[in-house]
């Protein structure tokens, strides 16, 4: 099998980015700036190849990689995350370990702030369980996604008109067309802490661009985990927004996600 890591970037210096996340294996960068262009260069003589868009938008990022990969199994990553040693050779064992898996998630180490998951035991993820893994922790079969026509949302995330969520929207897609998705503990590699692109705090956009995420998640239940949300995250999130407020900016939010149908 091959691996190819697909990385969505934004203003970066393409050449140099291959050295600075320490990568090993084949991959595709597609790097969000001000102008349009293509390269391509060997990097441990790897094949590292370079798609500058001036469109924004971090779906439309992992689209035009995703469209363009020729590995067996994609690694999807961000421009903020350095590799370890042996990473490559890792992803392909695990998928060799469980061969009916399609998807599976891996560690990282990082920042306390941002750490919202941890596999600390194997398993099979279900729909309990999908909704708190970064793009970055995914590693997927190539033909799997293509074969259920599963791509990225561009509605959510960095750049689009929602500020995030398009990682939860990928895993909940691929679970609805039967893939099989993993948990597995081995650790790839850090995510170097930077300030986040899109997250302004905790205001009305927030919890208004959650709500239409919530609609898109759980449909008809989408207000009792809206509530469920905020009553598990009321400590950090409504210092400033008291709960009922919050509850009523999500529920707005679940009517515009159910308006743009």
């Amino acid at each position: 099998m091959k691996l190819q890591v697909l990385v969505a970037a934004v203003n970066q210096e393409v050449n140099k980015l291959a050295e600075k996340m320490k990568l090993e294996s084949e991959a595709i960068i597609v790097n969000q700036c001000d102008h349009f262009d293509y390269c391509e260069y060997r990097h441990n003589d790897k094949q590292i190849r370079c798609f500058s868009m001036a469109e924004r938008g971090v779906g439309l990022s992992r689209n035009t990689a995703l469209m363009r990969a020729e590995g067996d199994i994609c690694l999807f990553s961000d421009e903020d995350i350095v590799f370890d040693p042996g990473y490559e050779k890792a992803v392909l064992s695990e998928f060799e370990k469980n061969a009916d898996a399609d998807v599976i998630t891996f560690n990282f180490r990082v920042d306390a702030k941002r750490a919202t998951y941890y596999n600390r035991k194997p398993g099979r993820i279900r729909w309990y369980n999908y909704g708190r893994y970064p793009t970055y922790a995914v590693a997927a079969r190539t033909e799997a996604l293509r074969r259920k026509n599963i791509c990225f949302s561009l509605l959510f995330g960095g750049g689009a008109r929602y500020s995030n969520g398009e990682d939860s929207l990928f895993l909940h897609d691929c679970l609805k067309k039967g893939l099989h998705l993993y948990a597995v503990t081995t650790q790839l590699g850090q995510e170097v802490y930077r300030e986040s692109t899109w997250f302004k705090g905790y205001n009305q956009k927030f919890f208004v661009d959650r709500g239409v995420l919530y609609h898109h998640l759980y449909g008809r239940l989408a207000e009792l985990f809206s509530l469920r949300f905020l009553l598990a995250h009321r400590k950090e999130m409504l210092k400033e927004t008291g709960l009922l407020e919050a509850y009523r900016l999500m529920k707005r939010g679940i009517v515009e996600g159910k308006s743009r149908k």
